[in-house]
């Protein structure tokens, strides 16, 4: 078991950056249908001011994300975006409080404010602007 740890901890700074990218690009994907409505999608049909706000953050901020730029701020926002997300948009979906995301609709929420908040506290890796600006 400790030759499977190592070899896969040889990794990690690289697999952080690949998990950063497409967290980004996930997040991104979110921006672009809420602020360009492409693909259109059912649940983006009735644009909110609130909905605008989100996806104008996601598809800036994934973006930054994608590149690595001002990662742990960035990261640390859209956490605290997806938590705001899960709590005004999904928990009340059904009239009363519903905790369970497979019941509310929440899962990916949740998923992504635990992903931003792992990257606000680990960095963007070794494969970012951060990492770049940093050798300089």
């Amino acid at each position: 078991m400790e030759k499977f740890n190592k070899m896969l901890a040889g990794a990690e700074p690289m697999v952080l950056s690949i998990f950063r990218i497409v967290t980004g690009l996930l997040l991104f994907q979110y921006g672009v249908a809420k602020i360009f409505k492409f693909p259109v999608l059912p649940y983006f049909a009735n644009i909110s001011t609130l909905i605008t706000v989100a996806g104008a953050l996601e598809l800036v901020l994934g973006a930054l994300l994608i590149l690595g730029l001002w990662t742990r701020p960035v990261a640390f926002i859209l956490s605290g975006e997806m938590a705001f997300a899960y709590f005004m948009g999904h928990m009340f979906k059904t009239g009363s409080p519903v905790f369970l995301p497979l019941l509310n609709g929440g899962t990916a929420a949740i998923l992504f404010c635990f992903a931003c908040l792992y990257l606000a506290c680990a960095g963007g890796g070794v494969w970012s602007a951060d990492a770049m600006m940093k050798k300089k």
